[in-house]
């Protein structure tokens, strides 16, 4: 059997396959399903300095070969996370790993300090793209500057992994992504969702509150793969690929394009156990082509 070890910085991975932040609850919720101790990591939903109570409903609408939400970063706030959750997932034997969001710098920095301390979550993601908030978020992930003001702020706080997250929704995604490498990210983590929107003809209004939301699904595959393909040759820190990955196959183009692991997001809403099928399915083809290691693939593309 081959062996599926991938590092992100110091963070060791028993398998490529993690969970993408806000699909996959705190991970319990999925324990029913498969076993939580079988992914390389869980990504817990955004989790933010204060709570946060979301946008208005309706936030989330089916639309072709995916999904849009906006369900805008609903959580206790990081506190209730440290008391609550906490001690709840801390045992699972995975990495976890907090997803960050906030509305300014110092607010990144706060959060991601008090996730600092919890000794059983070796790395946090910061969610500098999430489309769905009016305040931050988007602001932070399309240029430069604002993208290394954050990841600048945290890393004087946080000491650990430090993924970045970001956002599609730009015209040159490597320029941010070696911005972040610059101001000491470990990693990033792309793609997050494609801005989009729905109508409803007969109501004509938006289907969703706020009037667009985040493009999930099989729909934006092959733009998170060129963007993956584009920023894995633009940095020398990790890649972590996510964006449509519903099956193996797909799983296994985004670490031929250069992703050393990758995440799932929509598919859990379809399939709770996915990840889990995407695991065996990397490693029955690693088998099948003779390949020992995943390490072989990651990246081949360009060879």
């Amino acid at each position: 059997m081959a062996d599926l070890q991938v590092k992100i910085n110091t963070l060791h991975l028993k398998n490529p396959v993690m969970t993408a932040s806000g699909t996959f609850g705190y991970g319990p919720e999925f324990a029913d399903f498969i076993p939580l101790d079988g992914l390389g990591g869980i990504i817990v939903k955004g989790t933010t300095l204060k709570a946060r109570e979301g946008n208005d409903y309706p936030r989330m609408v089916e639309t072709a070969s995916g999904m849009l939400n906006c369900v805008g970063l609903q959580n206790k706030g990081v506190d209730y996370f440290c008391e609550h959750i906490y001690p709840e997932i801390k045992d699972i034997d995975t990495n976890i790993i907090v997803n960050v969001s906030g509305s300014s710098p110092d607010d990144y920095a706060e959060c991601a300090a008090r996730v600092d301390v919890l000794e059983k979550v070796p790395a946090i993601e910061l969610n500098i793209s999430c489309p769905n908030v009016k305040q931050g978020g988007m602001a932070f992930g399309v240029t430069c500057e604002g993208a290394a003001s954050v990841v600048r702020a945290v890393r004087k706080r946080y000491h650990k992994t430090l993924i970045v997250k970001l956002s599609p929704n730009v015209t040159n995604i490597a320029d941010i992504a070696r911005a972040v490498e610059a101001e000491g990210a470990d990693s990033v983590s792309l793609i997050n969702t494609l801005m989009g929107m729905a109508i409803d003809i007969e109501k004509r209004k938006s289907k969703l509150s706020i009037g667009t939301g985040g493009l999930s699904g099989p729909a934006i595959k092959p733009v998170a793969l060129r963007m993956v393909w584009q920023v894995a040759k633009a940095v020398k820190i990790p890649v972590i690929g996510l964006g449509g990955i519903m099956t193996a196959t797909d799983a296994i183009e985004f670490l031929m394009a250069g992703a050393t692991a990758i995440e799932i997001g929509t598919a859990n809403f379809i399939d709770p156990a996915v990840t889990i099928k995407v695991r065996d399915g990397i490693s029955d083809w690693l088998d099948r082509h003779g390949c020992k290691s995943v390490q072989e693939i990651i990246g081949v593309l360009d060879d």
